[in-house]
């Protein structure tokens, strides 16, 4: 594969948009189901594409793309860990500098290619060149049976990532800190 990553932008807004409204792309979510929002009860997939789309435009980090040419074939949600809503119960909100990894999109047809390796170490690049002190996630084991979009815990750990603890039944609070 001859892939590049690209920051969501408002100026890559549209491939952002075309790879979620994609053939099984996650339009559904508009991964916001980590972020807040002004109720957790029903929001509709258009107002979640309306609040993320809005985020965007006002230049708060969301995530990074994977592109194959110019196509966008992969998403990544990384982003300052103040932009999500709580995350897990161990959470310490005085800490500053934590990026956290949150959502992967791996359109079927790619899984299994390494896509979300690649994915995964872009994420990572990008958090720690924005300044990012350390980079957290919150993966679980290949055998869950949900959250399975947040990744696999093995993918964390070949890349050095720490577990420090865990974040409900199933989920994982994987760290890695800025050399």
């Amino acid at each position: 594969m001859g892939l590049r990553f690209a920051e969501v932008t408002k100026e890559t807004r549209p491939d952002f948009e075309a790879l979620f409204q994609g053939k099984g792309g996650p339009s559904y979510c508009w991964c916001m189901a980590w972020r807040d929002m002004h109720t957790r009860e029903h929001v509709e997939n258009a107002e979640k594409k309306r609040l993320m789309v809005g985020r965007i435009a006002g230049g708060t980090p969301v995530g990074i793309l994977a592109y194959d040419a110019d196509d966008p074939i992969g998403w990544c949600s990384v982003a300052p860990r103040e932009t999500y809503r709580r995350l897990s119960r161990l959470q310490d909100d005085t800490e500053q500098g934590i990026w956290s990894i949150v959502c992967f999109y791996v359109p079927r047809a790619r899984r299994g290619s390494g896509l979300a390796k690649a994915l995964l170490d872009a994420a990572v690049d990008h958090a720690f060149a924005k300044g990012a002190r350390a980079v957290e996630a919150y993966p679980v084991e290949q055998a869950s049976p949900s959250y399975r979009f947040m990744g696999f815990r093995d993918m964390f750990l070949a890349r050095g990532f720490l577990e420090t603890g865990t974040a409900g039944s199933r989920r994982h609070i994987m760290r890695l800190t800025a050399a």
